[in-house]
């Protein structure tokens, strides 16, 4: 039998100092609030006699699934976290992970954006991962230089406008 390929070390989760505080509040809320409220809720319901046909019964088993996937997924997250706060980034003069950052599209159009990580998402916001394709775009990049993203729509030049730790 040929011998096992070792697996390669998990990637790096980056995240700044505020996604690590909200993943591990709702970490600690599942597991010591959330959880404990389920499992009490689901031995009444045991309680209550024929589970076959107790749908309170099945609610509680499917809702404590739920939230021991989550706590799995969060765990997991949680043990490869690489915490990076961008008010310590030294080379302020190129955009790394935690910049916000303000471009200048073909049409003039500014938009700002802030490097994070994958679990700190918020389109909305403004807030885009560091792997997706403007985040990687924008990487080691400078004031002034110009880059060529893929968009959903095409491709879109942007000019980077400034750069900002905060």
């Amino acid at each position: 039998m040929p011998p096992e390929t070792p697996k390669p070390p998990p990637e790096k989760n980056y995240i700044t100092p505020v996604g690590y505080k909200r993943l591990a509040e709702e970490f600690d809320f599942l597991r010591s609030v959330k959880r404990p409220e389920v499992v009490s809720a689901l031995a009444d319901a045991a309680a209550e006699g024929d589970r076959s046909e107790n749908a309170e019964y099945i609610y509680r088993k499917r809702q404590l699934r739920q939230i021991d996937s989550r706590l799995r997924f969060l765990g997991k997250r949680l043990d490869h976290i690489a915490v990076v706060d961008p008010r310590q980034q030294k080379g302020r003069d190129r955009i790394f992970f935690g910049a916000t950052v303000t471009v200048e599209d073909d049409e003039g159009e500014e938009k700002i954006y802030r490097i994070v990580g994958v679990d700190e998402i918020d389109a909305e916001a403004g807030d885009i991962s560091w792997k997706s394709p403007v985040g990687r775009a924008l990487i080691g990049k400078a004031i002034d230089d110009t880059v060529t993203v893929r968009w959903h729509a095409g491709e879109r030049t942007l000019t980077i406008v400034e750069i900002d730790y905060r």
